[in-house]
């Protein structure tokens, strides 16, 4: 059997995907620190971006998680 000397699909989509999590993640945390800092505070949104931030932080987290011991285990 030939070893590759990438990695293999399902490592290299769980590191896509939390990337695109960690971004989204990011993007939340600017979104509520904005939301928390509002000078009107009637015009709270629709959003709840902490538990947006907070999701997708632990989502990115256990993905590239587990993209790494995929890189660890070639």
């Amino acid at each position: 059997m030939e070893a590759r000397a990438g990695m293999d699909d399902t490592t290299l989509v769980m590191a896509i995907a939390g990337g695109l999590c960690g971004l989204v993640a990011a993007v939340a945390w600017v979104a509520d620190r904005r939301r928390s800092r509002r000078r009107n505070i009637d015009q709270v949104g629709w959003v709840p971006w902490t538990a947006v931030f907070f999701w997708t932080l632990s989502a990115a987290v256990v993905l590239l998680g587990l993209a790494e011991r995929g890189w660890v285990a070639r």
